[in-house]
């Protein structure tokens, strides 16, 4: 009989160091916590007595110390006494965490983006990137994009160059596309006791970190609205917080026409995560508020962004991590007259759902 040219051995779990196992728990501790160091050290204390984390030879207090040595906590003086805060080393290995867990087993993003009319040029400003395929020359493959390609797809710990890794070059003169994603921070985003603005944050920083490795030049711009809506800048994104606010919708869309305004891409698109009723908006006589029921005013105001979208020819899609009935019924009336897209989701599908919608709007023109 013809012995087989493959040899097979059982799984192996990867070998991971007393710093590595408490790292990867205090990177999902310093989300839920929105960038409290403090806070997610007195977390990561409780779990290690209730599961035996540490043991003599290596503590948290070691793990603390190990943290300021790598770089990844600083510490801060300042009136009010010192203090210990993440760094941007963490703030971006924490979009890099996120993507991996979130998106990690997810497809890669298929060639061929929504290409325009137009033929290139042949200048820098034309190139862009797509996956590597068969007789491409080997001259044009972008090493620091593979390489991050390939820390997303198997770790940083068993790193492995693989074909599917692999970008280069492109010289065809593809539309660039311009997303705002709007997180809604009003106060139903944690009531019932229910944890829902964590996972949206996780899923702005995996877009984020997304979009900044697989096409970088797009352009993705994130915004929160309770009583008002505000920028929020990338770094930012692991201490956003949830308010005691209600829900001006308005102010987020007026908010994102202004940010993508300002972008020259061809391709804009909205992207909207909430879970509650429009319950507030800005009138020339002040802040008006209604939070019993849907507010046939604020409603209208809704509308009439809608129908301006459209008109602009920016898509709105929008994430109801509700199961209201009657909230569904707005949502899908907005959907209707801006002709845009609506998800009813839980939390577990979000990300799921963002990231498909979002790599299927990328390629196509949405005009």
């Amino acid at each position: 009989m013809k012995k087989s040219a493959f040899k097979f051995s059982s799984f192996q779990e990867p070998t991971l160091s007393p710093f590595e196992k408490l790292f990867n728990i205090f990177k999902e501790l310093i989300i839920h916590t929105s960038g409290d160091f403090d806070e997610a050290i007195e977390w990561l204390r409780e779990l290690d007595k209730e599961y035996k984390l540490t043991d003599e030879n290596y503590t948290i207090d070691d793990f603390v110390n190990d943290l300021l040595k790598k770089g990844y906590i600083r510490k801060e003086i300042s009136a009010n006494g010192d203090s210990i805060k993440i760094s941007s080393k963490t703030e971006r290995l924490l979009r890099k965490h996120v993507l991996k867990h979130l998106f990690g087993n997810l497809k890669k993003t298929k060639k061929g983006n929504h290409k325009t009319k137009y033929s290139s040029s042949g200048s820098d400003e034309n190139l862009n990137i797509k996956d590597f395929e068969f007789g491409d020359p080997l001259d044009r493959i972008l090493l620091t994009e593979s390489l991050k390609n390939a820390i997303i797809s198997s770790g940083e710990n068993d790193l492995s160059l693989k074909k599917d890794d692999l970008v280069v070059w492109n010289s065809n003169h593809n539309s660039q596309m311009s997303t705002v994603l709007m997180i809604d921070v009003s106060h139903s985003m944690i009531l019932y006791g229910e944890d829902r603005i964590t996972p949206a944050k996780k899923v702005a920083m995996a877009l984020v970190e997304y979009i900044k490795t697989k096409f970088p030049k797009d352009t993705i711009d994130i915004l929160s609205f309770g009583d008002e809506a505000r920028p929020i800048s990338i770094k930012d994104l692991p201490y956003l917080k949830v308010g005691p606010y209600h829900t001006n919708t308005v102010a987020g869309l007026d908010l994102a026409f202004d940010i993508l305004r300002k972008r020259k891409n061809n391709n804009k698109q909205i992207f909207m995560i909430t879970d509650g009723k429009p319950s507030c908006m800005f009138t020339k006589d002040g802040f008006y508020k209604n939070s019993a029921g849907l507010d046939n005013f604020i409603l209208d105001q809704c509308y009439n962004r809608a129908r301006q979208a459209k008109k602009n020819k920016i898509p709105i899609t929008t994430f109801m991590i509700a199961s209201d009935p009657y909230l569904q019924t707005f949502v899908k009336k907005f959907s209707e007259v801006n002709n845009g897209k609506a998800f009813y989701t839980g939390l577990d599908g979000l990300s799921e759902m963002i990231f498909e919608d979002y790599d299927k709007n990328r390629r196509q023109k949405l005009r």
